[in-house]
């Protein structure tokens, strides 16, 4: 039987948190959790939830969250498996908490998430070659056609070249160490 988190709406989530009955564990990676967060979220991202150290209180319920939910209740029973008391997942995640006007820390001088910057650099890359290609030379349509077969070989292998690259930006400096 797979494990099922349970719903809880922001409001309870809120509520629940400042009353001590719950923790929230933020399971987004750490570049996403810099730029914007909730205030007293533990930081255990999915990619090392293994390895991350939960300090959870017995009796303590555990609300995972990730930015609409989605990533949580895909891995529900990797989550749920690690807390002995009740888990539940962040209804809407972080975008849910915000639409109910509740506070996060934000940082816009935290670099922009990693994946957003590699989503930019491969459209950015795909729409040169394309006009290159029709303005100057066929040839540029190479262009596009290499950046589409990295992201098709990301996709089949979870490695991401433009990723590992981007990482080695002077603004991604302060998540090297993290995705080394």
């Amino acid at each position: 039987m797979t494990a099922v988190l349970t719903a809880v709406t922001p409001a309870d989530a809120a509520r629940r948190i400042a009353s001590g009955q719950a923790r929230l564990v933020d399971v987004r990676e750490p570049d996403e959790h810099a730029r914007e967060h909730i205030a007293g979220a533990v930081l255990a991202p999915l990619s090392i939830f293994e390895e991350a150290h939960l300090q959870i209180s017995s009796g303590e319920d555990v609300i995972f969250m990730c930015r609409s939910g989605a990533r949580t209740q895909a891995n529900c029973a990797r989550l749920a498996a690690r807390v002995e008391g009740q888990a539940f997942v962040l209804e809407g995640g972080l975008n849910g908490w915000k639409a109910a006007g509740l506070p996060v820390e934000a940082d816009r001088k935290a670099p922009m998430e990693l994946m957003r910057q590699v989503q930019i650099a491969a459209g950015g890359l795909v729409l040169l070659g394309a006009v290159l290609g029709w303005l100057v030379h066929p040839g540029f349509w190479g262009l596009s056609a290499f950046v589409g077969a990295g992201l098709f070989t990301a996709g089949l292998t979870g490695f991401c070249g433009m990723a590992r690259l981007l990482t080695l930006a002077p603004w991604n400096r302060a998540f090297r160490a993290v995705r080394g």
